[in-house]
Order: C-alpha cells, then structure tokens, then sequence
C-alpha cells in the first residue's frame, strides 16, 4: 500500500495571489509545507498539485528547487488534479493538505492515516468538525473513493474543494472524524490574508527556523501570548461555496 501526501497549490490565491512563494522564516510558504509534510513517518511520497497556468510555472520551478515531484492539472477541477496525480504516482492512500498551512504537523498526519488504516474507512479527517486550529486540516481517502468522487461529484464545490463529496455521501462512503483533546479552532494557523502572513512570521521569529515544531508547542505558545491571536482573530474563514 502506497500513501502519497499531494499538496494542491497555486499562485492565483484571491485573498493574498502568490501567497505559497512569500518569505517565511527565510524559506517559502511552500517549502514549510513540503519539508514538514516529509515529516511524516507512515507518507511514502510528497508530491506538489498545481495548475497548468503559465503563472504556475514558477511552483514548478519552486518544486524542483526543493526537490519533489509536482504535477500539473485543471486549474478550477482540483478533484481531478488530484485523482490525475493519485493515479500518476500510484497511490493507494491520498493524504490531502493544502499549501496554506505551514504549520502542518507530521504527527496529526499519522494519526490520521493510522486511524484510516485501523478503521478500515474510506474516509477519515480531523477538519470535519472543527476542533484543531484551522490550517491543520489533514484528509485521507483511498484511491478507489476518489475515482468514485472524480466520476460522480457533479457540483462546482465539489469540484473544486475534492472531498465534500465524499463526506456529504455516509451511504455511500465510511467516514471518520477525528477531534483535538478540546476545541482550539477559535485559533487560525492557516494562510489567506495579509494578516495571516504576519502572524504566522511572528510565531516563527518565536520559534525559529525549525521543521520539528509541534502543533502543541505554538499552541503553548500562542496561549502565553495573546497578542499573536489579535493579528488575525478578525479574519473570516472562506466558506465552502467560495472556492
């Protein structure tokens, strides 16, 4: 059984474009990502999901730079970008992130696969209700799902968001959501605006440079020192629907 971590990204963020190359603790958004989804001991592989936009070429380059594979798809049908890469590097386990999360922690990530394995679901995510920060959203699912996904989800969002058919289809598919020790989603970790960048460079100026940081460190962290909460409380987080 392979388990392959596809991290979708793309330059034309409508909140903040070009968020995944911004400088974070003197490396890219996109590198943290990449570096501390390696992390994870039960991923066999990490591989970058792009678009095929001329103003994706650069993601590219940025995945050659760090070394790991990228694929290119259909820019808005982000479900068939990643059934297209699943299916290109032979997945039997998808592990979605997404590269708005820098702070992505190798231990949440094999918890969930652990627990997708153990389970024996089709399904398992500990973003359904939300309990962590968001931007530590971790989704795992089986190949054979998201063929089935691929095929039948017929709704924009759908398309664009990959998983809600899945979750939105109990029948259809098993499900399993997983939860913090407590609800710590009144805290946002994940990157979407302005204010989101400055936050997550003043918890690394706190931490350091370093890929071994755990979720529960900046959450210590961060309850020590409220002011880092008020950078970005105000934010809304996207709806579904947005895209």
């Amino acid at each position: 059984m392979k388990t392959v971590a596809i991290i979708q990204a793309r330059m034309g963020s409508t909140r903040l474009p070009g968020k995944v190359l911004k400088d974070l603790a003197g490396d890219t958004v996109l590198a943290r990502v990449v570096n501390r989804t390696r992390r994870a001991r039960l991923v066999d592989q990490v591989v970058v999901a792009t678009s095929v936009l001329p103003s994706d070429d650069v993601i590219v380059k940025e995945c050659e730079r760090l070394g790991v594979d990228c694929f290119r798809g259909d820019e808005a049908d982000v479900l068939d970008r990643y059934y297209q890469a699943a299916q290109q590097f032979l997945a039997d386990i998808v592990v979605r992130i997404t590269s708005d999360c820098p702070l992505i922690d190798p231990e949440l990530i094999d918890i969930t696969v652990a627990a997708f394995l153990e389970r024996l679901v089709d399904y398992a995510t500990n973003a359904l209700v939300p309990t962590y920060p968001p931007g530590l959203d971790v989704e795992v699912f089986g190949f054979e799902a998201l063929g089935r996904a691929s095929k039948f989800a017929d709704k924009p969002y759908q398309r664009s968001h990959v998983t809600p058919y899945l979750y939105e289809n109990p029948g259809f598919f098993k499900v399993l959501s997983m939860g913090a020790d407590a609800d710590y989603s009144r805290y946002r970790w994940t990157l979407d605006t302005r204010e989101d960048l400055n936050m997550l460079r003043e918890i690394y100026a706190r931490l350091g440079e370093r890929y071994d940081v755990g979720w529960r460190e900046v959450l210590t962290m961060v309850e020590n020192a409220p002011e880092l909460q008020s950078l970005n409380s105000h934010v809304a987080q996207k709806a579904l629907q947005e895209g």
